[in-house]
């Protein structure tokens, strides 16, 4: 069954509600990347008139982890996956709808391949930008994902 972004946002609903109830939607998910989107609202501000940090976060490892889960789903085999370190960089104010993507299934796909082939776990870095509606950059995000065959 391949996921869909329908297939994510009730994913999210029932496994994540924190982060359904800010907003958080899949947009867009192929081979390659992963576009997430949330917009700026009361239930996800801080108090400086902008999207609480924590709220981007969420958009953005969502956006990397539903790119991971396809990838483990593709390949057929049983692999745990865990964020082991994040790091951000805030560029702008987060305001209106900000869109975070990440491009990074080709890394994913050679360290699944390691996983299946090693047995061993592996790392992975993989990156999130969160884009504005006038094209700004808001922030970036780089989630250090573990995978493991489950034995």
């Amino acid at each position: 069954m391949k996921l869909t972004p329908s297939k994510l946002n009730t994913f999210s609903m029932l496994k994540l509600p924190s982060a359904y109830l800010c907003g958080v939607r899949v947009k867009h998910i192929d081979d390659e990347k992963c576009k997430v989107s949330v917009k700026h609202r009361w239930i996800n501000q801080n108090p400086f008139k902008s999207m609480f940090w924590a709220v981007q976060g969420m958009a953005a490892e969502f956006s990397t982890g539903a790119l991971m889960m396809s990838k483990i789903q593709i390949s057929g085999k049983r692999i745990s996956m865990l964020v082991t370190s994040n790091q951000a960089r805030f560029t702008k104010k987060a305001t209106g709808r900000i869109h975070f993507t990440c491009q990074d299934g080709h890394l994913i796909d050679e360290v699944v391949r390691k996983a299946v082939e090693t047995g061993e776990g592996q790392t992975v870095d993989l990156k999130s930008v969160g884009i504005d509606e006038i094209g700004d950059e808001v922030s970036t995000f780089t989630f250090e994902w573990s995978i493991k065959v489950k034995s």
